[in-house]
């Protein structure tokens, strides 16, 4: 018999594999970020950290300028992803909260009709709709606007779904004791229904702050000006087209600048997130 100690080994070793994989990358980025430039083009970067560290990343956040990079301070970009995650998740939320509460707890004409309209939005991706909402986007004046990178991107049909399915667990029982007690729809809105779905809140804020984080496409085609760039959009064209001279560890102390907040925002999160995934507060 496989004593209990060396039952669980395949699993913890495909693990450790599994670890290493995604984990070598970014430590590749964080040693590159500590070398020259020339160290890295020749290929002689060694595994362990080097002397540039600090000069590398004060220059990547306050002028990112190179023997290649003409570049942008990262602090701009970093700052520009920070507020688009933010509207987008928080925008997120609280549309996909409150039309989902609607859905769920209001009888109105053709209701499950417009949620019909809303589920099935989710087979549209952002590609799809990318030409019609540009358009509108210019016509309205709001390219290179804050508002033009965020609002497009703040309808949800995922956490509207989410939200109605937790909506609909709440009892009856619950509903009813709160009409008898003399709780109108926004009093047991505020009081009841949104305090019960805080960790799933919790859980949907870490997910589509990375959403936010990530965004590639759009901020791409609605930003023309440098300065409202995000940092993934500045990453990408800090890179450009060829490897020669290419300024690789102001890219790398980029990347992992980069990847700050979302990891941040995950382990600061982690206990809310877990709980969010696989509990409710009913």
């Amino acid at each position: 018999m496989i004593p209990k100690a060396f039952r669980n080994l395949p699993v913890h070793l495909i693990l450790s594999i599994a670890v290493i994989l995604f984990a070598f990358p970014v430590y590749l980025a964080l040693i590159g970020s500590t070398w020259d430039a020339a160290t890295i083009g020749r290929g002689q970067m060694p595994l362990t950290p080097g002397p540039e560290m600090v000069e590398n990343y004060v220059n990547a956040l306050t002028a990112a300028r190179g023997e290649r990079i003409i570049g942008y301070p990262v602090q701009v970009f970093l700052w520009n992803s920070l507020r688009m995650a933010l509207a987008i998740a928080i925008g997120k939320i609280v549309i996909s909260i409150l039309s989902a509460y609607a859905i769920a707890f209001f009888r109105f004409p053709l209701r499950m009709f417009f949620f019909a309209l809303i589920f099935l939005t989710l087979m549209l991706p952002i590609e799809v709709r990318i030409a019609p909402t540009y358009k509108v986007m210019s016509d309205l004046g709001l390219i290179n606007t804050f508002a033009g990178l965020t609002v497009p991107l703040m309808a949800s049909a995922t956490g509207t779904l989410l939200f109605r399915q937790f909506f609909m667990t709440i009892p009856d029982e619950l509903v009813e004791a709160a009409k008898i007690d003399g709780a109108g729809p926004l009093r047991f809105f505020w009081s009841i229904a949104l305090p019960l779905a805080r960790t799933n809140i919790a859980a949907l804020f870490v997910i589509l702050f990375i959403y936010g984080w990530n965004q590639y496409l759009w901020p791409l085609l609605v930003t023309t000006d440098r300065s409202m760039e995000t940092i993934v959009i500045g990453i990408v064209k800090m890179m450009g087209t060829g490897e020669a001279h290419t300024d690789w560890n102001l890219i790398m102390a980029s990347t992992v600048l980069a990847l700050l907040p979302p990891v941040l925002v995950v382990i600061l999160m982690q206990q809310w997130f877990i709980k969010g995934l696989i509990q409710t507060e009913k």
